[in-house]
């Protein structure tokens, strides 16, 4: 056995002190090792075991998201082919109707937009599903538009007929009440707000076209820096309910920016609608109305700023109420039509 020597605490003497054997070393050594591989292939099953997890979690994520899209896009080609069969040559087709196309349009290539992305996220699906509600509705409004312009004769003179009859029912029965005063000041309240409702006049047929002054001749364009000026012509329907006589029409232009057009010095102020919001007009028109009798009104909007590219919007208000409106678009450089 081998010994060390070690200082003892008096008189210098040495103690033997056996020291460890080579094979408690090894053995120890062993030992350390095949602790140290144990939890190294531990962590190696844990580690794996939770990969595989994450894995899993990724696939089930992936397989609901694209059930999800297929979902939306059942959705989107539903309210495609409802959308397509609701468009029809035979329907006349207004100005806002047109609007309401190019923002169904506009949507739908948003939403396939999203859709047709192999990285979509849960917030463009989000989205994508938000706008396809949207959409529905938006088709739904087209659909009541559609339909009304379908039967818009019909119904502008069961209109007509259905406000002259209650009109002349009021008139009779206020004629003829014997109640109170102030029932009397209800129901004459009552045929005054069905005869005012009933006399405001309506626009149609708009033709916006963009002029330029050529030696001292209009000539028509399409170019916003070649136009000095908007020609505007619109008809005002035939009303037999509206009496005769000078009726203040109201030209509101928005510019293609969306701020209205407005300049004081060319007559430009404020007017009420019947929603008590008050609006910006460009223009004040005095027109004399003749009792149901259909009527052209033109005039030509002059502005010193130049005029810019985009879409300019129209609309005629009369009564406090919205009657019409129209578009017309100026493109960017070019000529002038017809001519140059």
């Amino acid at each position: 056995m081998a010994f060390e020597n070690f200082p003892t605490a008096e008189g210098g003497e040495q103690r033997k002190t056996p020291a460890p054997s080579a094979a408690n070393w090894k053995t120890l050594l062993t030992g350390v090792l095949l602790v140290a591989l144990l939890g190294t292939w531990g962590y190696i099953i844990y580690d794996k075991n939770k990969a595989k997890e994450t894995v899993q979690q990724k696939d089930a994520l992936i397989t609901a998201t694209v059930a999800e899209k297929d979902i939306l896009q059942r959705d989107l080609d539903d309210a495609t082919t409802r959308y397509d069969n609701l468009k029809t040559d035979n329907a006349k087709k207004d100005s806002s109707i047109t609007a309401k196309d190019r923002e169904i349009a506009d949507k739908k290539s948003r939403i396939q937009s999203l859709l047709s992305n192999v990285n979509a996220t849960k917030a463009d699906l989000a989205e994508a599903k938000r706008l396809i509600a949207s959409l529905n509705n938006d088709i739904e409004g087209y659909k009541a538009q559609v339909e009304q312009l379908k039967g818009e004769n019909i119904v502008l003179a069961q209109e007509k007929a259905a406000v002259t009859e209650e009109r002349d029912r009021v008139v009779r029965d206020y004629d003829s009440a014997k109640v109170k005063l102030t029932q009397r000041e209800i129901d004459m309240k009552q045929k005054e707000d069905v005869i005012d409702v009933g006399s405001t006049l309506r626009a149609s047929n708009f033709a916006i076209v963009p002029m330029k002054e050529v030696r001292g001749k209009d000539k028509a364009t399409k170019y916003a820096k070649k136009t000095d000026k908007l020609r505007i012509t619109f008809d005002l329907d035939e009303n037999r309910i509206a009496t005769s006589g000078n009726k203040d029409i109201y030209i509101c232009i928005t510019a293609p920016d969306g701020t209205p057009v407005a300049v004081e010095a060319s007559g430009s102020g404020k007017f009420n609608t019947r929603e008590g919001q008050e609006k910006l007009y460009t223009k004040k028109l005095d027109v004399n109305y003749v009792q149901g009798q259909r009527q052209t009104v033109n005039f030509d909007w002059k502005q010193e700023a130049n005029f810019s590219k985009g879409d300019y919007k129209i609309e005629v208000y009369h009564n406090g109420f919205k009657i019409g409106e129209g578009y017309r678009t100026l493109k960017k450089g070019g000529g002038v039509l017809g001519w140059g």
